[in-house]
Formats: structure tokens, sequence, C-alpha cells
């Protein structure tokens, strides 16, 4: 990408106090840009951090027990959001940087017609009238594709299936044109057509308006067709980062070759899911060196005892011996 781009996180780190006066420190020094008319794909496991990265954007989670350390950046046109002013952060929530979350039943307000939810967004961010606030609003419905745009604006949040709902949330997202788009797991609970769906809405909405996507998955099967970019989250850090083509065909970090392998396929319907053994650790406890060796098949003494740069998009010692590699541990995938 060429250009200034929309969006430049430094070394961003969050960090939280826990009853047992350890920090948890789930989001840990990352960096990312975001150029306009792009898709980066932020996956990894769940309590990777990769949400939390989506909300410390716009500070959503910079209060109480949670803190943006010192030295943390985020800029969006170039203009400084760690520090910003909470009526400036007011103005971007919703309206420069719109949000998909993850559950459409919990984000939309049970008690409220989902035309009227979009309607309160429309107004908290442009001063129109109600009536244009609502005709905006079956627009933005037809567009994303609902087939009766007055019906779904009537209807509550349990009256629609879960796309509808994902759709309405989405219309909700793009109201007031934001020029950043996070879309947080999309396409959770969905069928495998559903998805589909949702994904080239996403991708067909980002090309006809110019906007960036940040798109979180812990599927790389989701983002294989829609991210330009992937950036792999382990231990609240960027293990991997690159062009999605290259990323998911010839994967360098160990965590994304297991991300890749754990992917069913149709070639071996009967045969064993690929796992990758042990779990996440804790914030509170990341392990010393590199925070995936424990669970690595390459890791040697380096790994425990040192911990690697972010190199080149690829944060593992392999790098720099990549005959340790050898013919053991996970295959390489190609697909």
């Amino acid at each position: 990408m060429t250009g200034q781009p929309l969006l430049r996180v430094r070394d961003l780190a969050v960090h939280f106090a826990s009853e047992t006066a350890r920090v948890a420190r789930a989001v840990d020094g990352v960096s990312f840009e975001l150029h306009a008319g792009e898709t980066l794909a932020l996956v990894g496991e769940s309590g990777c951090g990769k949400s939390l990265t989506a909300l410390s954007l716009v500070r959503l989670v910079d209060e109480p027990p949670a803190r943006t350390t010192t030295g943390s950046s985020i800029q969006l046109h170039g203009e400084e959001l760690v520090g910003a002013e909470p009526a400036r952060l007011r103005r971007i929530r919703g309206g420069e940087v719109g949000f998909v979350f993850q559950e459409p039943m919990t984000s939309l307000n049970p008690v409220h017609r989902v035309g009227r939810q979009i309607e309160e967004a429309i107004l908290a961010h442009d001063s129109v009238p109600r009536a244009t606030a609502t005709a905006r609003t079956l627009d933005l419905l037809s567009r994303v594709g609902l087939p009766e745009p007055d019906t779904a604006a009537r209807a509550y949040p349990h009256e629609l299936s879960g796309g509808m709902r994902q759709r309405a949330l989405i219309a909700m997202a793009i109201s007031c044109g934001p020029s950043v788009l996070v879309a947080d797991e999309p396409t959770t609970a969905l069928d495998v057509t559903v998805q589909a769906q949702i994904l080239d809405l996403l991708a067909s909405l980002r090309d006809e308006t110019g906007m960036a996507l940040l798109l979180i998955s812990h599927d790389l099967a989701v983002v294989a067709n829609v991210a330009d970019r992937v950036a792999v989250m382990y231990g609240g850090r960027i293990v991997e980062t690159g062009p999605a083509r290259r990323v998911l065909t010839t994967p360098a970090h160990p965590y994304t070759e297991g991300l890749l392998r754990a992917v069913p396929t149709i070639d071996d319907p009967r045969g064993p899911l690929a796992v990758i053994p042990g779990r996440v650790p804790s914030p509170t406890d990341w392990p010393s060196g590199c925070r995936f060796h424990p669970r690595c098949p390459y890791a040697w003494d380096r790994c425990a005892g040192e911990e690697p740069p972010l190199d080149g998009g690829l944060r593992c010692w392999l790098a720099s011996e990549p005959d340790r590699r050898g013919s053991t541990g996970y295959a390489l995938v190609t697909r």
C-alpha cells in the first residue's frame, strides 16, 4: 500500500490491574497500519488480545482497571487518539470508526425496534431531522441486503434471524460513513452460506465506500477470500504479519501453521482434527522468552530464554535457524 495510512497503531499496550496486584498485560506492544480500501485480518485463538486491541482503538476499555500505557500511539487520519478528550472520542465512536460487534443479539437493544436504534446512531452524529434519519435507515437496510427494509425496521431484534440481525448491525455501523470499520467475529454462529453472504457484503461495502476494514477472527478459513493482509496474534502480541496469500499458503510461524492445520478440510473428512497442544497462557503470567515456546514443536533453549523481536513480519527464532524446523512438528500447509 502507498500513501498515508488511515489508521496507524504503534506499541499499543493495554494492562489490567488484578486483585492479586499482578498486572495482566492483555495487549502488549501491538503495531499495525490500515489503509483506505484495505482489509486487515487480525486472527488468533480466543484470549490472544484481538477484540481488546479493536476496542482500544477508540478507548472503549480505557477505564480502571484497564490502562493504555505510556508510549502507546493510535493515530486516525494523523490525529493522536491516546489522550484525546472524551467529547472527541464520542464523535469518533460510531462516526469515523464503525463497529460490528461479535454477537448481534446482545449488541442490539432487545426492547427497541431495529430501525429506531439505527436512527439514534444517525442522530447522535449528524444534525438531521428524524424524518431524514428514518429515510436513511430504510436505505441502509436495503443496502445491506434486507429484502423488506420497512418490515425489518419495525421489528424487534428477536424477530429477525441471525443473519438479518447481523445485516442490521452492519447497517448501523456504516450509517455515518466511517472511514474505518471494525468487524469483530461478524460470522460467529452463522451457517456457512450466511457467513459467505456477510463476508461478501463487507467486501462490497469496502469497495463501494473506500473505507478500511479491520476484520477479527479466530478462523483463517473465514478471512482467506476477504483479507489483503493478515496479522496473527498470540499472547497479546503480533507474531506474524504479511500479505494474506503468503501467510495462508506458506506460514512462517509455528503458531500460524498450527492454526491452519486446525482448519477441517474435505480431503480427509474422517481424519482426526489437528490441535495445538496446551492453551493460551494467562496474561498475568506470560512465559519467558517466546510466549509460544511451551506449545511449539520446534522450540529449543533459546526460545525459552530470549524473546524474539518482530523482524520482517515474523516473531520467531526459526527465521535465523530455519534448519531446526526439519521434518518434524507441523507440516507446512499449502492451500
